[in-house]
């Protein structure tokens, strides 16, 4: 009987709001709207023959939802009437991923969250600036809570002026939010197959991708049961879903939404096929692909120790222990401080990467160095590690770090170590992090936990086993000369870090940040004399450094990069963009797409080793590959979508297109010259 009534209810819903009534229900809380929508244009001032997006910024009261473009088994989707300027037109709107509402055995396609549907403004040629074109839009819809359903109408409307095309960078965040809720189209066509009241579906998708979450929600209306449960398995490079028919019978297409993560999906179109029925036994849930990734990324910090920045805090830290001034108990403490410290880098990091990309901006890891500020902040403390392990100075310890018998001290350290290895990504991290993007923020901020588990286990591993310990060194005055060593590199690290800033912003910008340095050292070799004497360091020199670190932020922040110091492309090479790799593989070509930054260690090493080789080049001119280079050293927003559609949180990032292949080839992040030479064959 409830479902019944839940049916008559929509059913006269839909009636009067056909009709055009804006009646509200008998004991309806509020007067409404229920569901707040307004119009929003990505761009106020539209070029003549652009094309614009323009979100239905929609928001449900509390308690209320709308209805996805297929309701399900009740309610009715919005009909929107637009009425545009002479030579105008709109496409049809792209929604989000909906949620679920099940009720008295009824399956509803909801949204209980603000939404934005998004629709394409095409702008008519040839209009003059300054010509004013109102949008307007009549939109009728129906908004329930669990019990009570009501239909609204809302007029609205919007008034854009022609002239550049500009898109402010609010604007553009704000949209990239709406956007990533978006559905991607997947190249590839499914399969379904209806037979003895089952459905089976079959979606190509790569057996390394990340999924959790996942479900099917049909826009192809008769041919799946809302309301039946779905078994979701994975077959190699597929997804198998399966769930029961609907009364359309087999015919398609079926177009659908899979949802592959939460607020994440595919478009897909299936055609009518065989498809095998489904292995519940292969599902991977959220958390086993939180374990996953969980091992990846504590696998990739623990590569991370041999990066010429880490290297040399871990090794400092390991003489430490090695001088066997600590008992067990100190050893360990000390151990468990330096862990902690890495791991609230990494998770205060990732949490501060999951909070901007929530809010819209396309950010991955080290995203910090896409600004030539935090590089300047990053050459000062190299060149004082560097100058420190040296020998020019000792870093003053404040009294209050040790208090704790050292532990201070310790989690400093690993604080530290966990902030300069950002620059860095290793094997396995790309995969590790790409999946931390899509699953729910809790397990994405357990995998950011991970990698700095795997970056702080050797000196966890050395403070917890004695044995590991005694296999140390014994002290000596090598330490000394081990200690000066080491600062080789951090001075190469310092020197990558120079080469980046004049890659920003130019000769100028680099020399300002080598003025920094050079007033940072004066300043350190001033203290380092001080000390000589039995001084202390001097709350002066600590005075000057912070002066000179805001200066060298200060002039990094207004420093531009001329247009002669543009990048240049490597020879046989292609800047990438969506739009030239669709015309390549429209035209047949193998295309190899690689994505890369300057202050990306990991990639500049593959691209000389094994990208920008001359055996590379003549297999891909054998072969006929074109290449893509998507250069993201300064964060640019599309490059940062498209990494980002591909499940990686940041660079490397290595695509092969074969001709025909409806997906690319994701490669490994560490590359060898033969595997390159077999692309195309």
């Amino acid at each position: 009987m409830r479902a019944l009534g839940y049916l008559i209810v929509t059913m006269l819903a839909a009636i009067f709001a056909v009709a055009g009534a804006r009646a509200e229900a008998p004991g309806a809380p509020g007067q409404g709207p229920h569901l707040a929508m307004s119009l929003v244009a990505e761009t106020s001032s539209p070029a003549p023959g652009q094309e614009v997006t323009i979100a239905l910024d929609t928001r449900p009261e509390p308690g209320w939802h709308g209805y996805w473009q297929n309701p399900g088994d009740a309610g009715f989707p919005a009909t929107l009437k637009w009425t545009l300027p002479k030579g105008a037109s709109v496409g049809e709107p792209a929604y989000p991923v909906p949620g679920t509402l099940l009720i008295a055995g009824l399956m509803n396609y909801v949204f209980k969250e603000p939404y934005a549907p998004l629709v394409t403004l095409r702008i008519p040629a040839g209009l003059a600036r300054g010509t004013v074109l109102p949008v307007k839009l009549r939109a009728q819809y129906l908004v329930c809570t669990d019990t009570l359903c009501v239909p609204e109408n809302a007029d609205l409307s919007l008034d854009l002026v022609v002239g550049d095309g500009a898109i402010s960078a609010g604007s553009r965040a704000r949209f990239d939010a709406w956007r990533r809720a978006i559905p991607r189209p997947l190249d590839a066509k499914a399969t379904f197959q209806a037979a003895s009241g089952t459905l089976r579906i079959s979606v190509p998708y790569p057996a390394a991708a990340p999924l959790a979450d996942a479900y099917f929600f049909p826009i192809t209306t008769g041919l799946v049961d809302y309301a039946a449960p779905q078994t979701i398995a994975r077959s190699g490079d597929s997804i198998r879903v399966e769930t029961r028919a609907g009364a359309g019978g087999g015919k398609g297409p079926l177009a659908g939404i899979l949802r592959i993560a939460p607020g994440r999906g595919l478009m897909v179109t299936a055609e009518a096929g065989t498809v095998a029925a489904a292995a519940p036994s292969g599902v991977p849930g959220v958390w086993l692909a939180t374990l996953i990734a969980f091992a990846g990324a504590m696998l990739g910090g623990l590569i991370l120790n041999v990066m010429p920045c880490v290297f040399p805090i871990l090794s400092l830290k390991a003489l430490s222990l090695a001088r066997g001034h600590l008992d067990e108990r100190s050893a360990r403490h000390e151990a468990l401080a330096y862990t902690a410290g890495v791991v609230a880098v990494c998770v205060g990091l990732g949490a501060i990467i999951l909070g901007l990309r929530a809010g819209g901006t396309a950010i991955g890891w080290a995203f910090q160095l896409q600004d030539p500020r935090a590089i300047v902040v990053l050459l000062l403390l190299t060149v004082a590690l560097a100058l420190n392990l040296g020998g020019l100075f000792e870093i003053p310890t404040p009294g209050f770090v040790n208090q704790t018998g050292g532990t201070g001290g310790a989690f400093a350290t690993g604080a530290l170590a966990a902030f300069i290895a950002t620059p860095c990504t290793g094997p396995f991290m790309g995969a590790a992090l790409g999946a931390a993007l899509v699953l729910p923020w809790p397990a994405a901020l357990a995998i950011f936990a991970g990698l700095g588990l795997g970056l702080a286990l050797p000196f966890l591993a050395l403070g917890f086993v004695p044995a590991l310990r005694r296999q140390l060194p014994k002290p000596g005055a090598w330490m000394e000369t081990f200690r000066r060593f080491l600062s080789i590199p951090m001075w190469l690290t310092a020197i990558a870090l120079v080469w980046v800033l004049g890659r920003q912003i130019g000769v100028d910008g680099m020399t300002q940040g080598l003025i920094a340095a050079l007033g940072a050292g004066i300043v350190l070799w001033t203290a380092g004399r001080r000390q000589a004497r039995g001084l202390g360091f001097g709350a002066a020199a600590v005075a000057m450094l912070l002066a000179i670190l805001v200066a060298g932020v200060w002039f990094a922040a207004h420093a531009h990069r001329p247009a002669a110091a543009a990048q240049a492309q490597a020879a046989g090479t292609e800047p990438f963009s969506e739009a030239r790799l669709a015309t390549l593989r429209a035209a047949g070509r193998p295309v190899f797409v690689y994505f890369t930054a300057d202050w990306c260690l990991t990639c500049k090493v593959n691209e000389k080793a094994a990208i920008e080789t001359d055996a590379t080049r003549a297999a891909f001119a054998r072969h006929k590959v074109a290449v893509l280079v998507g250069d993201w050293t300064d964060g640019d927003a599309a490059l940062g979508r498209f990494i980002q559609a591909h499940n990686r949180a940041g660079v490397p990032l290595y695509l092969y297109y074969a001709p025909g292949a409806a997906e690319p080839q994701v490669l490994p992040q560490l590359l060898s010259p033969g595997a390159l030479a077999d692309l195309g064959a």
